[in-house]
């Protein structure tokens, strides 16, 4: 229970079914150190919020310290690949790891055979494709759909799980959330990292990485043949596609195309050149125990960001790692994010984006003394 309406309403499915509900905040780092809003989920108000609910459905409620689980699993994940010159996905690494895996064990110590959480997807108990584990289905509402942030989920904890709001829209857990006076029920949708609440993450990267750490420091913005266009005053204010900080003079928009660390080089160039084939995997996460059934490749859809749709593609493996081939060149993947693979509704599962496939980086840059400056 974060303290927003879809977990207060997934709990209050669960006692009206029937079932031993047992409410948990799960408390991820220190709020005493970060500074912004405090009316958001996984806050302090959070938590107070997920009291006061629990106090209304009459059942008990506990806040478990993941700190240092997060800390190790989430943020040091999140600084080290914004260091990397890559964007990271904090809320999938978060599910990934502490909020299941984590709380099962905890919970299990409870007593507690099982895990809900307000997320909008689907658990099909009838399509056992993995011995024991049902399948993972997208959320009914295309619109809310969060089949995007739990492709991590180990494949093991599948029969562990429920999502009581799989078959509902957003409009109706608010009407929910109403009819049973819950104080989160206007509760505004909650945008922000959680551990970032005041929403500008190069300030908490300042506080976590080193001092002159090279994604602070100042570089050029390039084109691909190494022309040098700009400056900028690090390359972690950049992610691949972004248009804005780029300054102009360029004849036509211009976009981040790469981000190059090692030189301290953000590359840019016209949007045309953003059309990726495909991309490659890495960490990939499979919840059917063979996503390619059996075959050399398979069709699928694949999203590669959250409230973009699947698009057709197809799926093979390419020594020992795993490519993906759109049906049709997809703009900006962004190496750090994720790419969710799924077979109609059913999740198969992702992995993290590795690079675009076929990227073709021109001759070394004549500003490779950069990085030593």
């Amino acid at each position: 229970m974060s303290g927003g309406v879809d977990s207060s309403v997934a709990a209050a499915l669960l006692v009206e079914a029937g079932h031993d509900v047992v409410g948990v905040t799960m408390k991820t780092f220190c709020y005493d150190e970060t500074a912004g809003p405090s009316r958001t989920c996984c806050g302090l108000d959070g938590i107070l919020d997920a009291r006061a609910v629990a106090d209304d459905l009459g059942i008990p409620h506990h806040v478990f310290d993941v700190e240092e689980e997060f800390r190790r699993d989430v943020i040091d994940d999140f600084v080290s690949e914004y260091a990397r010159g890559r964007t990271p996905n904090p809320c999938v690494r978060c599910n990934s790891n502490t909020k299941f895996r984590d709380l099962l064990r905890r919970g299990r110590a409870l007593g507690c055979t099982g895990i809900a959480t307000g997320h909008y997807v689907r658990m099909d108990r009838d399509k056992r494709g993995t011995p024991g584990a049902p399948a993972l289905l997208r959320g009914a509402d295309a619109r809310k759909d969060q089949a995007y942030f739990l492709w991590g989920l180990p494949r093991e904890l599948l029969p562990w799980l429920h999502f009581p709001l799989g078959s509902l829209t957003k409009p109706r857990v608010r009407e929910l959330a109403r009819e049973r006076g819950f104080v989160t029920a206007a509760k505004p949708e909650s945008q922000e990292i959680c551990f970032v609440p005041s929403g500008d993450y190069r300030e908490f990267l300042s506080t976590q990485l080193p001092r002159r750490a090279p994604a602070l420091e100042p570089g050029d913005i390039v084109m691909e043949d190494g022309t040098v266009v700009g400056s900028h005053d690090g390359f972690a204010s950049f992610t691949v596609g972004q248009r804005k900080g780029l300054g102009g003079g360029f004849g036509e928009p211009h976009f981040v195309l790469e981000i190059r660390p090692e030189t301290r080089e953000v590359v840019v160039g016209p949007r045309s050149r953003l059309d990726a084939p495909g991309l490659a995997l890495e960490e990939t996460n499979w919840i059917v125990e063979q996503p390619l059934e059996g075959g050399p490749r398979r069709r699928v859809e694949v999203q590669i960001r959250h409230r973009a749709p699947g698009v057709p593609a197809t799926l093979e493996r390419d020594d020992g790692g795993w490519l993906v081939h759109f049906d049709e060149p997809q703009r900006a993947v962004t190496p750090g994010q994720s790419a969710v693979v799924t077979s109609g509704d059913r999740v198969l599962g992702g992995g993290r984006i590795a690079s675009p496939a076929q990227y073709r980086r021109p001759a070394a840059s004549a500003n490779a003394s950069m990085a030593s400056r």
